[in-house]
């Protein structure tokens, strides 16, 4: 890969498997739903994931 001109990197990202990744997640996305804009938001991204591919 790296003759094709990539590099290596390393990530650390939340574990989504675990309960408090769960709690904060529904935390969040309860405090969107509450939102004003809620509506506004949810119709971009049903717009997006139109062209998103599978």
């Amino acid at each position: 890969m790296r003759e094709r001109g990539f590099r290596q990197i390393q990530m650390w990202v939340p574990d989504a498997r675990t309960d408090k990744f769960r709690r904060e997640a529904e935390r969040q996305a309860l405090a969107v739903a509450a939102a004003d804009r809620a509506f506004d938001d949810q119709d971009f991204v049903e717009r997006i994931a139109e062209d998103w591919p599978e």
